[in-house]
């Protein structure tokens, strides 16, 4: 083996591989060989395997509009949540998610957390959601019900272009429709 190392010094020293280098770099495609241009192509691939990766999942974007517990103000959380094929799974999905509350701590939920959705139904353009009783109960954070049946209602119809009615239901019994409808009725006159 030592006579193999002998017959060819200039394959296994650190000159014959540095000149290796320039060679291969010449047979690099000419915007790998520019340093700026090789890391702009590798964000750009990144990119396009983000957005495949978005499309596959079927991810869409959702709004929710919370309560800030200090001064009341409305907080809007954006949240990626996953697609069916069912604009009824789609529009249930949503109302879990308003239902497990806020990422941030700073927000306070529409509801108690014992709160939970029971039923939902799509038809015709209204939805019909029915709620655990505890939804009854104030969130604890100075949040009447209606407001938080009111955030919902309006969220289902922001999220869901086809929805043209909510109906919310606590324990079977319907919450506040007619309220809601004059109020939203009101703000499209004006």
């Amino acid at each position: 083996m030592s006579d193999l190392y002998r017959e060819s010094p200039a394959v296994y020293t650190s000159e014959a591989s540095e000149a290796l280098i320039p060679s291969a770099r010449k047979s690099l495609p000419r915007i790998l060989r520019d340093k700026p241009k090789r890391r702009l192509l590798y964000l750009c691939l990144l990119g396009v395997l983000a957005l495949a990766e978005f499309f596959i999942l079927g991810l869409v974007r959702r709004t929710f509009v919370f309560y800030s517990i200090d001064n009341g103000n409305l907080v809007v959380e954006d949240r990626m949540v996953s697609k069916t094929g069912s604009r009824e799974k789609d529009i249930a999905r949503y109302v879990e998610e308003v239902l497990l509350g806020p990422v941030s701590l700073d927000s306070s939920p529409l509801f108690p957390k014992e709160t939970r959705l029971e039923s939902l139904l799509y038809r015709d353009g209204v939805v019909y959601a029915g709620l655990s009783e505890s939804a009854a109960l104030p969130s604890g954070y100075g949040r009447d019900v209606f407001t938080g049946l009111y955030t919902l209602n309006g969220g289902i119809k922001r999220n869901f272009y086809y929805v043209k009615d909510v109906l919310i239901f606590i324990n079977g019994h319907e919450s506040y429709s007619e309220k809601i409808r004059e109020i939203l009725a009101g703000i499209a006159d004006n």
